[in-house]
């Protein structure tokens, strides 16, 4: 087969516009057409030996051979007359079906609006904002890769805060508020015990020698008479104490006494400070035991 090209438009233009080769398609035609060519010279050799089988002289062989012999000569002409035929379909196809003239414009659907008089310079200029856009996507396809890394890391440890939150929710917020309060009650007994005055040695002596009337406490924190009690037996020490004394040094003694004795309340606050205190631990280390033994 011979094919002819068009000066007019260049075929790749076609092609684009079709959106198939128009070479690809008259092959196809003209192998149909060789197909029935084929197709036909087998049907005539199938009827042939039909024919040479029902003759009346059927020992003579040169009937088959001469079939054979016709058949290749009819298929050979069929075969020379289609390409010659085909041959010039063809060309006049690609002339005149697949041919645009050159003074005709062409503009196809996706080249429209266009710059087609753009410089070197400029074409440049555009590739490099392409790469360059394609490198921006690029990074940003990364940071959204990271960021989604991050939000599922946040959320894994979100998820282990919640847990942890609900193991110690069982706390009792009422117990936090009697812990939060013991800062400023031992502030407070620590000025009161630094704001008592120092005791000699007498009262330090007579102190040591009480009988506690109750376990765990001394005898002027059990009652007033307590109190009282206390108060005489360190007026006698002091009295034993200062017994060679006479005229105003014992006075004197016994007024520094009674001072002595006034400035006890402090002391007496200190220590009612140090219970409440204590009193206050207890209560919290029976709720932790508590809220343990419910866990």
């Amino acid at each position: 087969m011979s094919s002819s090209s068009s000066n007019s438009v260049p075929p790749l233009l076609i092609t684009e516009a079709l959106g198939f080769s128009p070479q690809l398609l008259l092959d196809d035609i003209i192998n149909i057409a060789n197909a029935a060519v084929t197709d036909g010279v087998n049907g005539l050799e199938g009827f042939l030996e039909n024919w040479a089988e029902q003759r009346p002289d059927k020992q003579d062989n040169n009937h088959h051979q001469e079939i054979e012999s016709g058949l290749v000569a009819f298929q050979t002409l069929l075969e020379h007359h289609t390409d010659l035929a085909f041959d010039f379909f063809e060309a006049w196809c690609l002339r005149n079906i697949f041919a645009i003239p050159p003074d005709l414009p062409i503009v196809l659907p996706h080249q429209e609006n266009l710059d087609l008089t753009a410089k070197p310079e400029k074409e440049e200029e555009l590739i490099e904002e392409v790469a360059r856009l394609r490198a921006e996507i690029d990074s940003q396809r990364r940071l959204h890769l990271l960021l989604t890394r991050a939000l599922r890391t946040a959320k894994r440890k979100r998820l282990e805060s919640e847990r942890r939150l609900e193991r110690i929710s069982s706390l009792d917020p009422h117990r936090l508020d009697i812990l939060a309060k013991l800062p400023a009650q031992l502030l407070t007994m620590h000025d009161a015990v630094s704001n008592l005055p120092p005791m000699d040695a007498a009262t330090i002596a007579a102190m040591t020698q009480i009988t506690l009337s109750e376990p765990g406490k001394r005898q002027w924190e059990t009652s007033k008479t307590g109190y009282l009690n206390w108060a005489v037996s360190m007026l006698l020490e002091r009295a034993r104490a200062d017994e060679n004394a006479r005229g105003s040094a014992t006075i004197d003694g016994i007024t520094r006494n009674v001072e002595e004795i006034g400035k006890a309340d402090q002391l007496r606050q200190a220590f009612e400070i140090t219970e409440s205190i204590a009193a206050g631990l207890r209560d919290v280390d029976r709720g932790l035991d508590s809220s343990q033994m419910e866990e």
